[in-house]
């Protein structure tokens, strides 16, 4: 990994952490396959620090930018799936 993770530096540290920590799940879902439980806990736990669409879609577009992988796509496909297994 050779970029870094957007984050805002309003937020407290283990809000840092519960983003970084759903970026990291989303990459794992991309790169070898996470359970869906998991990677959904993590989107849960994301939207209470990300609330609002529209920084969601900004802090999304940006991790896409720097690393390739889609936060939209990925959690799609975790709601979609009946398998406990998501990989992209």
């Amino acid at each position: 990994m050779s970029y870094q993770y957007p984050i805002s530096l309003d937020w407290k540290t283990d809000e840092i952490v519960v983003v970084v920590e759903f970026f990291n799940c989303i990459e794992i879902a991309n790169e070898k396959g996470i359970e869906r439980d998991v990677l959904m806990n993590a989107y849960r736990k994301f939207k209470e620090i990300v609330p609002g669409k529209a920084d969601e879609k900004k802090l999304c577009a940006q991790f896409e930018d720097q690393s390739g992988y889609s936060c939209y796509r990925t959690i799609q496909k975790a709601r979609e799936t009946q398998k406990n297994i998501v990989k992209m």
